[in-house]
């Protein structure tokens, strides 16, 4: 199982444990509300539950796909597929960067994985982490963190932006013990 795999599997339990209920019975709520398209479900499971957007956009995912509770963690946000999708062509050569940062991240505690077209988010209560490849040769580690980074690798990029510092990556070489640290700052702050 890969570490996007991981995380999702812990994002599931995490919503069993918010919600008090099994996936399974999740599912059986979903199927009784009424709503069939992705949205709906995500805005039904945000009132109805109270859960936030990355919780009810993958257990929306989850339910709508109809996979049984076992392959949930594997496809719950298109597992691999999405990695592929992001990974791919002239950017093939950039997810061993990804996979090096996520070995660390995933060893933080529970947080949300939200893929996006070109990189993947991490949120806790806000999101405090995006990762993927910037170009063709260069990968970027965006964190959101308001105290200075003190790595000279970290570049403060300006106000208003998604993340307040982006460290750009060359190779799984470049993520380090000093770099996953930092971004364990980073998610120790979002909450």
């Amino acid at each position: 199982m890969g570490s996007l795999d991981k995380a999702v599997a812990t994002q599931l339990a995490n919503i069993e444990k918010k919600t008090g209920k099994s996936l399974a019975a999740l599912g059986k709520a979903i199927a009784g509300s009424g709503k069939s398209k992705h949205g709906e479900v995500r805005a039904w499971l945000i009132d109805t539950y109270g859960l936030g957007y990355g919780d009810a956009n993958a257990l929306a995912g989850v339910t709508l796909k109809g996979l049984p509770a076992v392959a949930v963690a594997v496809d719950a946000a298109g597992g691999d597929a999405v990695l592929d999708g992001i990974y791919k062509d002239k950017k093939a050569h950039q997810r061993p960067i990804h996979e090096a940062l996520m070995a660390g991240i995933t060893a933080f505690g529970p947080f949300e994985i939200a893929p996006k077209q070109g990189y993947v988010a991490l949120r806790r209560k806000k999101q405090f982490a995006m990762l993927g490849p910037k170009t063709n040769d260069r990968f970027e580690l965006g964190l959101n963190l308001k105290e200075d980074a003190g790595d000279p690798r970290a570049k403060a990029v300006p106000p208003g932006g998604m993340c307040q510092y982006i460290v750009p990556l060359t190779s799984a070489g470049d993520v380090d013990a000093a770099l996953i640290q930092l971004v364990r700052r980073a998610y120790d702050a979002a909450g």
